[in-house]
């Protein structure tokens, strides 16, 4: 069931919706009152302008795609939502998986103007919710700092923050939304709210991992950000054969680890590959690669270690990330995850079950060290003391089996994990055939995220399949 038709059985869209309503002066109206852009169905720039990331929705139509410019621009979009009982969404770097940002029939609400990337004295960082990790890196770097953030340059800040926000140097500093200061946030009743630990905490709470989309749309961010310094990274090629013992291995060296040391493991039939930073002196790391290399018992085919500042380093693993993409900067694949939240008991039956399928990659990322010593309840995050998490990834480009194919493919990997992996999941991967969705990404968090979604939008006006608020039934259709 797709988004528009989830909001149309749950009453939340009106059957005339889907039929031209609002009508076209209401339209003119709302592009009057807006500062930037409203692009609508045959309007030059449209069909650029409702493109996410991923070339597979490219065939769903918003009623309109808001360019925002400026926060009233969010308020506009909002109350004209809220008015007629149309679907709507916030658009940051566009990656949602099942395409949540791209929504079909509704408003979607592009924030690519507020890109606003500012470092204050004393390290703070105040970034607009559309700007992107490559610029945000690049600019902290020239005034030395560091937000603890992913690799992939092209992702959204508010994404990535709302979800908890996992990286390369995490388990030094903790999660990407363990940094967050403020955030300004335009609610359900179009209000803007900048809440803090101070102002509106449960909100603040809730921003801290619960997941993008849920409580309103945020514009703005402050962060604070960490001293830069050099990191040493590192890559192991191993023979594929050798999966199930680096598999082993790794679960029990890295956590045993310095919190300087983050590692990220790539398996799949033809891969068994280790990378990470380590923030420390070479000789060192030499000691800990030693050290894993010796428990897995099979020498790397290649090996490599460099000295870098983070900037390099976050460049290189969004090089060498290696996702099925498409060209143009555009993805064609689909993902989904679990959260690896004890050592495995069969590490070769699970690397049997990443690898039965040629077209899957599983990424792994290395938790522990600082996100786990803050509670599983102080934030909307809950899974503070997992191991890991894992990202699967599959092609969904027609040769490749299409999207269709590639979630059943993928299905067969998240499913077949069994009880060592459970009902879990990591928030910033949605997949909209998730078993148990709810209890696998908020976990302990989930009764208290939905009474922080029922405060903050009673109506429902930020419903969505895999979202927190109830979906309006009944909608009160007013004058704009």
């Amino acid at each position: 069931m797709d988004r528009r038709t989830f909001l149309r059985v749950s009453g939340a869209v009106p059957v005339a919706g889907l039929a031209g309503w609002p009508p076209p002066d209401d339209w003119e109206r709302l592009r009057r009152r807006l500062s930037g852009p409203l692009f609508r169905p045959g309007d030059a720039g449209y069909p650029e302008a409702k493109q996410g990331f991923f070339t597979m929705y490219d065939d769903r139509m918003p009623a309109a795609v808001v360019g925002a410019a400026r926060v009233e621009d969010v308020q506009e979009a909002v109350g004209f939502a809220a008015r007629h009982g149309l679907p709507i969404a916030a658009r940051s770097g566009g990656h949602s998986y099942p395409g949540y940002s791209t929504v079909d029939g509704g408003i979607v609400v592009e924030l690519s103007r507020f890109s606003g990337i500012e470092v204050r004295s004393g390290g703070q960082a105040v970034l607009g919710a559309g700007a992107q990790l490559g610029p945000i890196a690049t600019t902290l770097a020239a005034a030395g700092r560091v937000l603890p953030a992913g690799s992939c340059g092209t992702v959204g800040i508010a994404g990535l923050a709302l979800g908890g926000g996992v990286g390369v140097i995490d388990r030094k500093y903790g999660l990407t939304c363990d940094h967050l200061v403020a955030a300004r946030v335009v609610t359900a009743d179009g209000r803007v709210r900048t809440v803090s630990a101070t102002a509106e905490p449960d909100l603040f709470w809730a921003l801290r991992g619960g997941g993008g989309g849920n409580f309103g749309i945020v514009t703005g961010f402050t962060f604070r950000t960490v001293p830069i310094a050099d990191v040493a990274s590192f890559q192991l090629y191993f023979p594929p054969a050798a999966g199930a013992d680096l598999l082993a291995a790794w679960q029990e060296w890295q956590p045993t680890g310095p919190d300087e040391l983050w590692s990220g493991m790539g398996l799949a039939a033809n891969e068994a590959s280790l990378g990470g930073t380590f923030l420390g002196p070479e000789s060192r790391l030499k000691e800990l690669l030693d050290d894993l290399v010796r428990r897995v018992g099979t020498p790397p085919i290649e090996q490599r270690q460099r000295v870098s500042d983070h900037l390099s380093a976050m460049r290189t693993f969004d090089d060498h990330d290696s996702r099925p993409s498409a060209a143009a900067g555009r993805g064609t694949y689909i993902g989904t995850s679990r959260m690896l939240t004890r050592r495995l008991d069969d590490p070769g039956a699970v690397v049997e079950v990443l690898t039965r399928d040629p077209l899957v990659r599983t990424i792994v990322d290395s938790a522990g060290g600082a996100i786990a010593r803050v509670g599983a309840r102080e934030t909307a995050f809950p899974y503070r003391s997992a191991l890991a998490s894992l990202q699967f990834l599959h092609g969904a480009e027609p040769e490749s089996g299409g999207e269709a194919g590639a979630r059943r493919s993928l299905a067969a990997v998240r499913d077949g994990l069994g009880p060592e992996f459970g009902a879990t999941g990591y928030v910033n991967y949605l997949d909209p055939e998730m078993p148990d969705w709810a209890r696998a990404y908020y976990g302990v968090n989930l009764p208290r995220l939905r009474a922080v979604a029922r405060k903050y939008d009673p109506r429902g006006i930020f419903a969505f399949p895999q979202g927190l608020s109830t979906p309006r039934s009944t909608v009160h259709i007013g004058a704009t």
